[in-house]
């Protein structure tokens, strides 16, 4: 039985209910959409599911019937990146890159239940977010930093990646 459903803003039709949401996704293109564990327990696959975090891995294309997903596509593009995506970039939060989409997707959703999080409150949101890479300082500056950059205040990048004038690297 057909399953539509949103993603990105575009109608798709997905023909396996019982298949996982993620492989599913990647299967129709949505790459950036990644496989890490099969089992909810990575982070990778993280999308929004009517507004809300879900593992996609972890997910049936039947549960998401009707839904609207959106995937970290959904929030710019290489020549017009969010001010998330942006924030990542600048703070070199990005190494092999497999775990930054689930982590930009939990970001996207930290920063609009809660416009101003403590750097724990940070960190509690991505604590189920498996990076090999980076350490998870940089991503939690990253995400502090877009914070504010998505409020508005955008505040000046050091060339060392942190934030100059008294940001959290100081």
């Amino acid at each position: 039985m057909p399953v539509e459903l949103t993603v990105n803003g575009s109608e798709l039709t997905l023909d396996d209910p019982e298949r996982d949401l993620a492989s599913a996704l990647r299967a129709a293109g949505h790459t950036e959409v990644k496989c890490g564990c099969d089992g909810g327990d990575c982070g990778a696959s993280k999308v929004l599911i009517d507004g809300e975090t879900e593992m996609a891995c972890d997910t049936t294309v039947a549960d998401a019937a009707g839904a609207t997903v959106s995937t970290v596509a959904a929030l710019g593009t290489q020549s017009d990146l969010h001010p998330i995506q942006q924030s990542f970039v600048d703070h070199f939060a990005v190494q092999c890159g497999f775990c930054i989409p689930g982590m930009i997707v939990e970001a996207k959703s930290l920063l609009e239940e809660n416009p101003d999080p403590t750097e724990a409150e940070v960190r509690e949101a991505i604590d189920d977010n498996v990076c090999r890479c980076t350490g998870y300082q940089k991503p939690v500056e990253a995400i502090l930093d877009a914070a504010d950059r998505v409020a508005g205040s955008d505040p000046p990048v050091a060339t060392d990646g942190g934030t100059a004038g008294g940001g959290v690297d100081e």
